[in-house]
């Protein structure tokens, strides 16, 4: 079983983006869509594959830290 948790764009060069998930920082391939830095995103594999909207991936990140704490 895999979870996916959002992390936010940090920045972006030559189709890959580097995303923070406040414990470390991975890259992530963009196979296709628009991102911009700051954007949340989910990453399956490597590949950028959605964004998520702010409020949302928050949300979210509030519940997985609270989970594994």
């Amino acid at each position: 079983m895999c979870l996916m948790v959002p992390g936010k764009i940090i920045s972006l060069a030559s189709g890959r983006a580097v995303v923070d998930y406040g414990t470390e920082k991975r890259e992530g391939i963009i196979v296709e869509g628009d991102y911009s830095v700051g954007e949340y995103v989910l990453v399956q594999g490597g590949i950028v594959i959605q964004k998520i909207p702010k409020e949302e991936a928050e949300e979210s990140l509030k519940l997985y830290q609270k989970v594994c704490s």
